[in-house]
């Protein structure tokens, strides 16, 4: 037995000695390989150190703003917050009632409330984030759900962008995921170089707790602002455009609109939009990815008869007085035709073909006169060939038809060669700007936020002058005979007191599904480009409806000029443009009533002089004494004219103006200084301020006008339905 037990021992003594031998063999290997190859070394184990120790936080970057010429937010990175439900046991804030909490939190989040519950009943978990509805959540909304002081509820902080204005020029800045990670269409991506932000970081040594060490020093990486960019968009004339864009589309109901509202002497883009649209908040309801007044080119229709017709004045070949043979011309095989089924007007001179926007009138002139090759030259110097180089991604270039002689022919009037809109409105610029052509731009600076340099302008920048400033002057006065003249395709366009300058579109569309064109009413791109005033023009309004939803009775003018005039008539009332009083209404007035300076005299005894003279006097406000007077003092007026007076004191009642033609209501958006928004043409049929109701100076007013005998019109026009339908080739 003790030899046994001796036995045991000695055996526990040499498996020992082996466990001891191997640990110091596998001791002196390391040491033996640190020594000789030396793979650990005094940096590696700094840092080791330093990576267990050190704390590291990143500060974030902010992407660049887009704002519009006025340094109004457009596109701007702002907090958001997402919803976190503190589930652990352990936690003295967490969710103590599901159900409870659910059912106050489902309709601030718009959420189903069984569906909450059973988010914030999930076991073993420590947070739980809810889905949809309770992230990217503004700060009002954060406040809100706060307020309902549910225990459990927390917030997370993150950056989104933002874009203030919803639906606001949405094809042109275009927008980026909600976390700014990928920027997709418009100047979102195309700037994204300017805008993009870089983030920074903050690093330091700490105890295990996590602890900044005394005495050393923080390693801060300064994080990199994206550039700021200021836009020539007018946001009082982008929101005009939209409103009425959208009233049109529901109305209507077109394939597409394009607009754009330009500066002809500088070639700034005040607005621009296109329809259908989308809110850039809300990006993944997104229908169409296209921005029409760039990237989409189509046949424009007769508006390229403005072109034309400067080629030939410039080349001293037009005779506005030369009669020619309007309804078809036979051109070898082909045969173009008048819109009016081919019958044309008989001989009539080539002004009022140009009225009746003939395109006999402009084949003639290209083929007869000016000449294809002459023809084609000015068609590469109006630029249509080429982009516009417009501040804007995705460009289309323009498809000339140059290979047959039918092709100058059609391409006179606008049938054939497809354009971009922008393409036309460089074009325009030149004829509203005494020739010289300038190239569009809707960038105006990008700022660094940091020292406020400008590292980049935009223009203005001039591409070309086509033709002579007597050219242009004679081309818009040709122009707004159009508007004018009882001949003139453009009458829907006139605007009281204007001068409005501009060409009527009609183009035919390919047909998708086989050869030629799509036909039928309202199966056609309707469009009009203007200018005002004719004198001495401030503003360029391109419009181009697609296929709208038009009754019988209606004429494809009906969309379009329901936007053009309601902007164009905004943009010159904003521009503090004033309307011409005509020379025949001057002559008219010279016996009339005169004015005086009624400031400070009692009302009553004014009000009843002028009723006396047989004027139709509108009295503002309560008080007793005259504090203003539309007209002024020295005008002469006829009987039946509107005066408005207002009254001494602060509060004042909106007059009942139905019927009012517009001269009368910019009389009272000038005598109250209203901010007013002016749909349709005609005479005021709609209000947005009650008669009676309180208003105040400065106040913001919606007004609709109405031409009373549109439907009167209608009816006669329905032997010719389409205002200006376009060739049909034999």
């Amino acid at each position: 037995m003790a030899t046994l037990n001796i036995n045991k021992m000695n055996l526990r003594a040499v498996v020992l000695l082996i466990v001891f031998l191997l640990l110091f063999f596998l001791l002196a290997s390391r040491v033996a390989y640190i020594q000789v190859v030396k793979a650990v070394n005094e940096e590696d184990l700094q840092q080791f150190a330093e990576d267990r120790w050190t704390r590291s936080f990143t500060i974030e970057g902010k992407r660049g703003t887009i704002y519009d010429r006025f340094g109004n937010s457009l596109a701007e990175e702002i907090p958001s917050y997402t919803i976190v439900a503190i589930l652990d046991e352990n936690s003295s804030n967490k969710v103590e009632d599901p159900r409870l909490t659910a059912e106050k939190l489902a309709p601030v989040v718009d959420r189903n409330v069984d569906d909450l519950q059973r988010l914030l009943s999930a076991e073993g978990r420590f947070q739980v984030e809810l889905g949809s509805g309770t992230k990217n959540l503004s700060l009002e909304k954060k406040r809100e759900i706060e307020e309902l002081g549910l225990k459990g509820i927390t917030f997370r902080k993150d950056p989104r962008r933002y874009y203030p204005k919803q639906t606001f020029a949405s094809h042109v800045i275009g927008y980026t995921e909600r976390d700014m990670s990928i920027a997709r269409m418009g100047l979102e991506s195309s700037l994204n170089e300017y805008l993009v932000k870089e983030d920074g970081s903050i690093k330091y040594l700490s105890d295990r707790r996590g602890i900044k060490l005394p005495n050393i020093e923080e390693i801060v990486e300064v994080p990199k602002n994206g550039y700021d960019v200021y836009l020539t968009i007018d946001t009082n004339i982008q929101m005009a455009l939209e409103q009425v864009m959208t009233q049109v589309e529901e109305q209507y109901e077109p394939e597409r609109i394009m607009a754009i509202v330009a500066d002809p002497k500088s070639g700034e883009i005040l607005a621009m939009s296109n329809r259908p649209s989308f809110n850039p908040n809300f990006y993944e309801q997104i229908t169409n990815y296209m921005n029409y007044s760039v990237s989409s080119r189509f046949e424009p229709g007769s508006t390229m008869k403005i072109f034309t017709l400067a080629a030939a004045i410039e080349e001293g070949i037009y005779n506005g007085d030369e009669l020619y043979q309007s309804g078809s011309y036979q051109i070898g095989g082909r045969r173009i035709r008048d819109h009016n089924q081919g019958l044309g007007w008989g001989k009539i001179p080539y002004d009022e073909g140009f009225q009746r926007s003939s395109n006999v009138a402009f084949s003639k002139l290209v083929l007869e006169n000016l000449g294809p090759d002459r023809f084609y030259e000015y068609i590469d110097l109006f630029g249509f060939r080429e982009r516009t180089g417009v501040d804007l991604p995705n460009e289309a270039t323009g498809l000339i038809a140059d290979s047959y002689l039918i092709d100058a022919a059609t391409t006179a009037f606008g049938q054939g060669s497809a354009i971009t809109p922008i393409q036309q409105v460089q074009a325009m610029t030149a004829i509203a700007n005494e020739g010289k052509m300038m190239q569009p731009f809707i960038i105006d600076h990008i700022v660094n936020p940091y020292t406020g340099e400008v590292v980049k302008n935009g223009g203005p920048n001039v591409v070309g002058d086509p033709i002579s400033s007597e050219t242009s002057k004679q081309v818009l006065d040709l122009m707004e005979s159009v508007v004018t003249s009882p001949a003139g395709t453009g009458k829907p366009y006139y605007i009281e007191g204007f001068e409005i300058a501009g060409k009527t579109g009609t183009a035919e569309i390919s047909n998708p599904d086989g050869p030629g064109y799509l036909s039928g009413h309202g199966q056609y791109i309707y469009s009009f480009m203007g200018v005002a005033p004719k004198s001495d023009p401030q503003v360029i309004v391109y419009v181009a409806v697609d296929r709208p939803n038009i009754t019988i009775y209606e004429q494809g003018s009906a969309p379009v000029s329901q936007i053009f005039t309601t902007v164009m008539k905004h943009s010159l009332q904003y521009l503090n443009i004033a309307p011409k009083v005509t020379a025949e209404y001057v002559s008219m007035i010279d016996d009339g009533f005169t004015l005086e300076d009624y400031t400070g005299m009692d009302i009553d005894t004014i009000k009843t002089s002028l009723i006396e003279a047989g004027l139709d006097v509108h009295v503002i406000g309560s008080g007793s004494k005259v504090e203003e007077q539309i007209p002024r003092s020295g005008m002469k007026l006829l009987r039946g004219e509107k005066v408005l007076i207002r009254s001494d004191g602060n509060s004042y009642n909106m007059p009942s103006i139905e019927g009012w033609s517009l001269r009368d209501v910019m009389k009272l958006a000038n005598i109250l200084n209203l901010n007013a928004n002016i749909l349709g043409a005609g005479f005021v049929i709609n209000q947005s301020v009650p008669s009676n109701s309180s208003i105040n100076i400065g106040d913001y007013i919606a007004i609709e006008l109405a031409l009373p005998n549109v439907r009167e019109i209608e009816e006669e026009s329905i032997d010719d339905v389409e205002e200006e339908k376009v060739v049909k080739i034999d």
